[in-house]
């Protein structure tokens, strides 16, 4: 059904930029009583959806770590993080989202690098130049994930850890419209799924708004394959419902991984 050929990077940045502006909740930065209580160990971020990360599954002592925020703009985890202790880097596709991180940085005094640019190329990053990626879910806003795995596996220093969030492909089986509107669960859709094969630029446009995010739902052997054959080392598995539809009933909407690059 792919009707035009759409350049998923341009239009989702410009859609985030749009959401900045709109206020969407994942573009609404942390407040300064959040950094102040993170100065002093009191902090929560999350990975997936609104489940509070298991701080388990980053380093007991953040300080002078080299964390990466992956395509985690908003002014949300990379300002608590660098609260915390450690010396991060947020990379994000959206100029709005990473202006969401300075504006905290420099309202509260922290130290935080922005970069801008597409989580499919981390050629702006050297071999080994981190401890820590942290990957909130984003990925379903690109059509190809293996780039991404590779380049995380790259950048990260051997006993280096991936945290990664993201969406349950089988979230993207169900009519949209019959589950925000009646709250029903409606099967319409085969998997793989994706904003642009499964509906024409109309459908497109009437169902999401014509400058509404892509979204592609990736399977399973995608997120968890992909991150296993890029050379990773799967050791942690959680999993969350979504915080407010239908769904969250019956399956979990959320996934996410802690893997290690070898040592």
């Amino acid at each position: 059904m792919q009707d035009i050929v759409v350049d998923p990077g341009a239009h989702n940045r410009a859609a985030w930029d749009k959401l900045v502006r709109d206020g969407n909740e994942w573009s609404r930065p942390v407040s300064t009583g959040d950094v102040e209580r993170a100065r002093d160990g009191d902090w929560s971020i999350v990975l997936m959806g609104h489940e509070p990360l298991d701080r388990s599954w980053l380093p007991a002592d953040l300080t002078g770590k080299d964390v990466l925020c992956l395509a985690s703009g908003g002014g949300q985890q990379g300002p608590i993080l660098a609260a915390a202790g450690a010396r991060v880097t947020v990379f994000d596709n959206s100029p709005g989202q990473l202006g969401q991180d300075r504006m905290v940085a420099e309202r509260d005094g922290l130290e935080l690098r922005t970069v801008l640019g597409d989580m499919r190329d981390l050629s702006a990053f050297g071999d080994a130049a981190f401890d820590v990626v942290f990957h909130p879910v984003s990925n379903c806003f690109v059509p190809d994930l293996a780039p991404a795995w590779r380049g995380c596996f790259r950048i990260l220093r051997p006993g280096g850890t991936l945290l990664a969030g993201f969406i349950n492909p089988d979230a993207y089986l169900f009519d949209p419209d019959a589950l925000d509107e009646r709250g029903e669960l409606v099967v319409v859709h085969k998997l793989p799924y994706s904003d642009v094969t499964h509906y024409t630029a109309e459908e497109r446009a009437a169902k999401f708004g014509a400058d509404g995010a892509l979204e592609y739902g990736h399977t399973l052997t995608e997120q968890i394959g992909g991150q296993l054959a890029a050379g990773f080392v799967l050791t942690g598995f959680a999993e969350a419902p979504h915080q407010s539809d239908a769904s969250a009933e019956y399956m979990s909407h959320y996934f996410a991984t802690l893997a290690v690059k070898p040592g």
